[in-house]
């Protein structure tokens, strides 16, 4: 008599989505301010997101000294206490038992016997960092619902210098990596090489090759991990890319002030090689439906070179530099926005993803 095929399977598994909420942001190498409100970057108040992945470039000054080194433990912590101050103030007498018990059944899984409502009501709206790293300008620090804790696993980083003799951090990227429950995600925040000359978007390409080749993570003796980006179940690559539009400047200039959009990324130059299929075969990107984020006056709604104070700056026609791609199956992008804040020359960039995600179906 056969053995029932079930009673020596694995155990079974369902898929879950999960909220992502994604941004970028290049701040000019400008230290943030204490008052700093990031409520409305992160969107806090219409959504909230199980995962929150805030990618900077430039979060000190891009100088001979800053290059030689990596990590600037103070900025960080700067950044990273303006996140928490965000993320964890959240007013838990406004959900309704209700919405508690939707909230728990939907996001946690399983739920751990014996909890009480009020243990879960206050942990599901309290964000842990679970992992944060930077490299020269470029930090990425990635925030999870503290009841998802326990189901994240095999936390990883790796950094790519691209920059001056083609492997200094002032350009390039941190990448991270993170198991949930069954599924593997990686997240690449970078900062690939300026300029708006023609032929500079070549540079650009050969930074993301750079990116793709020489990212390696951590493996294990004992199990498959995968090590190179594209091997995960989902990937999202954000940062300030740099491309910029294939468009004379004044044209460029009048279609910002016409705010089409439409002719404009017709000629983007990160649209091109989306389309043709050489560094990013394979990977998509939203709509784009908001004015460029680059090159800004600080603390000004115009854009760099145009008339201020009767001076003209140096030349920079508008670009969308700061992008938000992604690879893959298993993600669905619902928004795609940039945020107001002027504190640099650059507009963040932000996206809420819901990301499919294989979970253990409960034992009986």
């Amino acid at each position: 008599m056969l053995a029932d095929s079930n009673s020596t399977s694995a155990p079974l598994a369902e898929i879950q989505n999960f909220t992502l909420f994604v941004s970028s942001w290049n701040v000019g190498g400008i230290a943030p301010p204490n008052d700093l409100n990031m409520e409305d970057l992160l969107d806090t108040q219409n959504n909230l997101a199980d995962i929150y992945v805030l990618g900077f470039q430039e979060i000190v000054p891009l100088n001979a000294g800053s290059v030689i080194v990596p990590e600037n433990t103070t900025t960080c912590m700067q950044w990273n206490s303006l996140i928490s101050t965000a993320l964890n103030k959240i007013d838990v007498n406004n959900i309704t038992l209700q919405e508690a018990e939707e909230e728990e059944s939907v996001r946690v899984y399983p739920l751990k016997k014996g909890s009480s409502l009020k243990f879960n009501v206050e942990n599901s709206t309290q964000f842990e960092c679970i992992i944060s790293k930077q490299m020269v300008g470029i930090f990425i620090t990635v925030w999870a619902r503290s009841p998802l804790l326990p189901y994240i696993s095999h936390t990883s980083v790796s950094c790519v210098g691209c920059g001056i003799f083609g492997y200094l951090g002032n350009k390039g990227s941190v990448s991270v990596r993170f198991w949930l429950h069954e599924t593997s995600f990686c997240f690449v925040c970078s900062h690939l090489a300026s300029g708006g000359k023609e032929g500079d978007e070549r540079q650009r390409n050969a930074d993301a090759s750079q990116i793709l080749s020489r990212t390696r993570f951590s493996c294990d003796s004992f199990q498959y991990l995968p090590r190179k980006i594209l091997q995960h179940d989902r990937v999202i690559w954000l940062g300030d890319l740099n491309y910029r539009i294939y468009l004379p400047e004044a044209t460029t200039r009048s279609l910002v002030n016409d705010r089409q959009w439409s002719i404009l990324l017709q000629n983007d130059q990160l649209k091109a090689e989306l389309r043709e299929g050489c560094i990013f075969n394979g990977w998509q990107e939203e709509d784009i439906e908001f004015a460029p984020t680059y090159k800004y006056y600080p603390d000004s709604d115009d854009y760099y070179g145009c008339s201020q104070n009767g001076k003209r700056g140096k030349s920079r026609a508008p670009a969308w530099c700061d992008r938000i791609i992604w690879f893959g199956k298993g993600l669905k992008q619902s928004q795609y926005n940039r945020g107001e804040f002027k504190l640099s020359d650059h507009r963040p960039v932000w996206a809420i993803f819901k990301a499919e995600v294989k979970v253990p179906s409960p034992l009986y």
